[in-house]
């Protein structure tokens, strides 16, 4: 068992110094990382089987900033996909990714 420091971390040594003193350190506590998430719920017209869905997903996913894409199939009707987005993405850019997938974005919302 290692003998207690005198920041009462145990691990630094600092508590082998006999003088217990700190003098001339600077303890600068860093900042959380704080990444912004963005939640962006996609309407989607014309897909109708798995293989649309892999389509619409591989094409959203390689859009800068997104870090996750569900996509939720509604055969015959209007398929919502959900993503998350580090960074703002433009609807521009969104409605692209879904055209070169080769579907209809009817609506983005955030």
């Amino acid at each position: 068992m290692s003998e207690e420091s005198s920041c009462g971390c145990g691990g630094c040594g600092c508590g082998s110094n006999s003088s217990n003193s700190n003098e001339g350190l600077t303890i600068t506590m860093r900042p959380e990382d704080k990444v912004t998430q963005n939640h962006i719920t996609l309407k989607i017209d014309g897909m109708t089987c798995g293989h649309c869905v892999a389509s619409v997903t591989e094409e959203l996913r390689e859009i800068a900033g997104v870090t996750e894409v569900e996509v939720f199939l509604s055969a015959g009707g209007t398929s919502t996909a959900e993503i998350t987005t580090t960074t703002p993405v433009e609807e521009e850019t969104l409605a692209q990714a879904v055209q070169e997938a080769g579907y209809t974005l009817v609506s983005a919302s955030a």
